[in-house]
């Protein structure tokens, strides 16, 4: 690498619990590069050991993110080379990487990500639900408003939904979840790709009901049941049926919309074809 070169941030997934899934383009590059950042320098230097790597490290983690991105991207700069980990799985991941690698397309510096295990899409895999649309939530807010607005803002989520849970806060978060989704199905993951790997299809409340006599044990994911769409759909239509016609149509005629055009959106909002709203208010004059 000439001097006036910039070096590469490489953002390097490591193993979520079995040290077979790390790839073999990964420890190449562990091994290549001039420094590896790592979130916990004791956990990962249990990896870099059984791999046999040398390559220097440095912390970087949730309570120096600005400062020390900072203070790498001026390595970067100078033309060196540098990995990311997370203690487990991929970087920026409900991560403080995600901090660096915004402050380094900033800066100009090229990032490439070397794909390999990730917590949320190991567990929605085998999860049973819906997969082609999902959203991921990792760790719920800890502040108690915050919490009680994503909850409300998931209520109505339809797609399947991911959260990451502590086993000592396990308990409570399915109340709450029971509290603010009602009961969903659920795909509860723990100690993934480990020696004790679960996953059990349930219920909220039949999983709120297990954990009340057993003790929750291990990292947990947890996949749940995004609400049904047409019954979404057929809930906003039938809240419609407590106007008449005639006020409906006023309410759009007011936002200044010409009679045809609110014709149009009456029939949208109540699930019924453009022809009957017309009908039905001809026929009562």
């Amino acid at each position: 690498m000439t001097e006036d070169k910039q070096g590469v941030l490489y953002l390097c997934a490591t193993p979520i619990g079995n040290l077979g899934d790390i790839t073999e383009r990964v420890l190449d590059t562990l091994r290549s590069v001039d420094i590896i950042a790592a979130e916990d320098t004791r956990n990962s230097i249990k990896l870099l050991n059984h791999f046999g790597i040398k390559t220097p490290m440095t912390s970087y983690h949730e309570y120096n993110r600005y400062d020390k991105a900072g203070e790498l991207i001026d390595r970067l700069r100078e033309g060196k080379d540098i990995a990311l980990i997370t203690d487990a799985g991929t970087p920026c991941i409900s991560d403080p990487g995600e901090v660096f690698v915004s402050m380094c397309i900033e800066a100009g510096i090229r990032v490439t990500s070397l794909p390999g295990a990730c917590a949320c899409i190991t567990a929605l895999s085998m999860s049973g639900l819906k997969t082609g649309r999902f959203c991921f939530e990792a760790f719920l807010p800890s502040d108690k408003k915050k919490r009680k607005e994503i909850l409300k803002e998931l209520k109505d989520e339809t797609r399947t939904i991911i959260l990451y849970e502590a086993p000592h806060h396990l308990k409570n978060t399915l109340n709450e979840l029971i509290e603010a989704l009602g009961d969903r199905r659920i795909a509860l993951c723990r100690e993934l790709t480990k020696r004790f790997e679960e996953v059990m299809h349930l219920t909220l409340k039949e999983a709120a009901d297990h954990y009340s006599v057993n003790e929750p044990r291990g990292e947990y994911v947890l996949c749940i049941e995004g609400r049904n769409r047409d019954e979404l759909i057929l809930r906003e239509q039938l809240a419609w049926q407590d106007i008449t016609l005639e006020e409906h149509m006023k309410i759009y005629e007011d936002q200044g919309m010409d009679r045809k055009e609110s014709m149009k959106k009456v029939a949208a909002d109540r699930g019924i074809s453009k022809r009957e709203v017309y009908d039905s208010l001809i026929g009562k004059k």
